[in-house]
C-alpha cells in the first residue's frame, strides 16, 4: 500500500509539474493589433493583414478617430480589452506614440514600431521631429490645416513625399481619403513610455520622408528595440514592403513567445 502510494504522489507531482509548464510553451501568441498613423486608416494594413492571417494569427486593426491623443489612446486600449490573451501591439507612425502610451496595458506583450515614433515619459513627437526634420518638415505648404485646426497632407504632394513606391492610383486613393488629424495629437506629452519595461522591434523605413530615419533609429536605440532597416522604402512601407514588415512582427511575436516560456 506504501508504493502504491508513494508512486500516486509522485505521478500526481509530475503531473502538476507538467500542467505548470505545458500551457506556456503550448499555447502560442497568436493576437496582434495594428495601429495605423496620421492621414490614414487602417485599410493601409490590409496586405500585412492577409499574410498574418495566413500564419495563423488573429489579427485586429484600430481605427482611431485622430480627434485627440487621449481618443486615440483609448481606442486602442478599446481593442485590447478585447483580445483574449497575450498580444503584440504594433504602430506605424504616429501609431507609434499610440502604442508607447497603450502598450503599458497588460495583456501587451512586445511592441513594434513601423517607421514609427516613440517617445518617452514628457516627450511628444513634434518637438522631437523638429530635432531631426524631415524632408516633410522641410516641404513648405505641404501640411494643410483647417479653421477648426485639423491637419492633413496636401493631396497633390501626398504621392511623392508620403508613399512614392506605391503604385500611382493607389497612392493617389490614399491621399484623396485622408483622415484629417487634430493638429493637437502632435504635440500632447505621453505619460507611459510601454517600451521602458516590454521587449520592442524597429523597422526604419530608408527612404521616409514624413519621418526622418535618423530619429527612427535613434528612437530605436534609446529603446533598444531589435532593429531592421528596410532600404528604399518609404513612409508607406507597411504597405510597399508588406512580406518583410509581416516577417518582422511574424519573429517578434515568436520571440515574445519563447521568452515568455522560458521565464515561466
Amino acid at each position: 500500500m506504501k508504493n502504491l502510494t508513494k508512486t500516486g504522489l509522485a505521478f500526481a507531482a509530475a503531473f502538476s509539474l507538467f500542467s505548470a509548464i505545458g500551457p506556456a510553451s503550448a499555447e502560442p501568441l497568436k493576437n496582434i493589433v495594428l495601429v495605423h498613423g496620421a492621414w490614414v486608416d487602417a485599410s493601409g494594413w490590409k496586405p500585412v493583414y492577409e499574410i498574418l492571417t495566413k500564419e495563423g494569427f488573429h489579427v485586429t486593426m484600430v481605427q482611431e478617430p485622430e480627434t485627440s491623443f487621449a481618443d486615440d489612446v483609448t481606442a486602442a486600449k478599446r481593442v485590447l480589452d478585447l483580445q483574449d490573451g497575450p498580444t503584440l501591439l504594433v504602430g506605424h507612425s504616429y501609431g507609434g506614440s499610440i502604442i508607447t502610451e497603450a502598450g503599458v496595458h497588460p495583456k501587451v506583450a512586445g511592441l513594434v514600431y513601423v517607421a514609427a515614433h516613440a517617445p518617452d515619459v514628457g516627450e511628444d513627437e513634434s518637438a522631437l521631429g523638429k530635432k531631426t526634420p524631415s524632408v516633410l518638415a522641410k516641404t513648405e505648404g505641404a501640411i494643410k490645416i483647417t479653421p477648426d485646426k485639423f491637419t492633413y497632407l496636401d493631396p497633390t504632394q501626398f504621392p511623392k513625399l508620403f508613399s512614392p513606391d506605391l503604385p500611382r492610383e493607389r497612392a493617389e486613393f490614399v491621399a484623396r481619403s485622408q483622415v484629417l488629424a487634430a493638429a493637437q495629437v502632435f504635440s500632447t506629452p505621453l505619460t507611459a513610455a510601454a517600451w521602458k519595461t516590454k521587449p520592442s522591434w524597429g523597422i526604419v523605413a530608408g527612404s521616409d520622408q514624413i519621418i526622418n530615419p535618423d530619429l527612427e533609429r535613434w528612437y530605436y536605440e534609446r529603446a533598444k528595440s531589435h532593429t531592421t532597416v528596410i532600404p528604399g522604402a518609404s513612409h508607406s512601407v507597411y504597405e510597399s514592403h508588406p512580406k518583410e514588415v509581416a516577417a518582422i512582427i511574424t519573429k517578434a511575436a515568436h520571440t515574445v513567445q519563447q521568452t515568455t516560456a522560458t521565464a515561466r
